[in-house]
């Protein structure tokens, strides 16, 4: 990590000085950098005050967020349907209660699963190939015990289900 300064709009009324942090890591395997780049930069603008190690934590932990903006967007968002403001403001609602119980479902998947998209629930999740069936008076869920996906399933499944019933 090194810091520098970096002069934004030089030499018009709106100049202004900042703060240049960049962090240098190394490309992660999937990057669509050249096969022979050996460190990909990461720089941040910044005007707060602090140590650059906060900040940049801070910005990499903002990055979550936009994700998951990004996520509704290119999901219930992507379809809104009839620019009249009550029906969209409708659909608005619905649209985001649907991707936070999305969201709260594949925390309860598990760790690995906190930061997927709305995309891989559907894909790999909620498309499970299994069927609901009656024993002893109870509903249970039969999938194939070769599944790859069915642990972080299962544990969805047992979070979902041990929440008590409303009184």
């Amino acid at each position: 990590m090194a810091e520098t300064t970096y002069t934004v709009f030089k030499n018009t009324r709106d100049e202004i000085t900042l703060r240049l942090i960049v962090r240098r890591v190394r490309p992660t395997p999937d990057s669509q950098l050249a096969p022979d780049v050996v460190f990909d930069d990461h720089a941040i603008c910044t005007d707060r005050e602090g140590e650059i190690l906060e900040l940049e934590g801070d910005h990499r932990a903002h990055a979550v967020v936009e994700l998951a903006i990004r996520d509704l967007k290119a999901g219930g968002l992507a379809h809104v349907p009839s620019g009249k403001f009550n029906a969209d403001a409708a659909w608005l609602a619905l649209a985001v209660l649907a991707h936070n119980l999305g969201r709260w479902s594949l925390k309860a998947a598990g760790a690995a699963w906190q930061h997927a998209t709305t995309e891989t629930l559907r894909a790999k999740l909620a498309s499970m190939p299994a069927r609901l069936v009656h024993t002893a008076r109870r509903i249970k869920v039969r999938a194939p015990t070769n599944w790859s996906w069915r642990e972080p399933f299962e544990q969805a499944l047992a979070r979902i289900t041990a929440i008590p019933a409303p009184t």
